[in-house]
């Protein structure tokens, strides 16, 4: 089974949507209905902001409050609700916390590791990256960060710097979008498995399990729809 999914590590419902669709396949798998070895997962890059600074220039709340028409109040309410959904799912969520900044460099570190081959180091830095926003706060436009996350996944400096100070992967993360594009995605995360059945956003764990079994099964296609993150904000 392939499952190719489109995301951004800026996107709450991203990090959400794949530590249910983990969750989905674990539990599956345990039941005996899918085998864990033949489940081939892709990630693919979906900016939310291409012309976002490399540095922080507002507050999470701030941004919220403006993009929504919300008072500050309202809006960090939002965004406690979002985080809630992600502790639900064991996440040490907080949205509230994280530093806003362009994306590009954590998708072309995600794309260098996966260049290598090894699946365990690509979901591994993919975790990492999520983790070190969502969670640990950090500016994943700043090289140290990257760098620090690159080398728990095999990836030393000087290839990372290599690769940052060159154009290497910005046409593979605009293939993923322009891919994107041309189905009609406007919003992630987006779940496509075997090229036939979608998940658009973070469905519920048993809504992604129904949708694999559908894929299982090899019933006739179907689309799903659930919480996305696009250009204009998260629905």
């Amino acid at each position: 089974m392939k499952i190719t999914y489109w995301s951004d590590y800026a996107c709450p419902y991203c990090y959400i949507g794949e530590k249910r669709l983990e969750t989905a396949i674990d539990e599956l798998a345990k039941e005996n209905i899918i085998n864990k070895e033949d489940v081939d997962i892709e990630m693919r890059a979906f900016e939310l902001d291409p012309i976002a600074s490399y540095e922080v220039v507002s507050k999470t709340d701030e941004r919220f409050a403006v993009k929504y028409g919300l008072t500050l109040n309202a809006a960090r309410e939002r965004i406690e609700g979002i985080s809630l959904l992600g502790r639900r799912e064991g996440i040490d969520f907080k949205y509230i916390d994280t530093q806003y900044t362009n994306m590009l460099d954590a998708h072309r570190l995600t794309k260098l590791v996966a260049s290598k081959g090894n699946k365990e180091n690509t979901n591994k830095v993919i975790h990492l990256l999520f983790d070190a926003y969502f969670t640990k706060n950090l500016k994943l436009a700043d090289r140290s960060v990257l760098s620090d996350i690159a080398h728990q996944v095999g990836i030393e400096e000087d290839e990372l710097n290599k690769t940052l100070d060159s154009d290497d992967f910005i046409d593979d993360v605009r293939f993923d979008e322009n891919e994107a594009y041309k189905l009609g995605v406007h919003g992630v995360p987006y779940f496509v498995i075997d090229d036939k059945y979608v998940i658009s956003g973070a469905q519920t764990k048993e809504g992604i399990k129904q949708t694999i079994l559908k894929g299982v099964d090899e019933s006739n296609g179907s689309s799903e729809q659930g919480m996305t993150c696009g250009p204009d904000g998260c629905r």
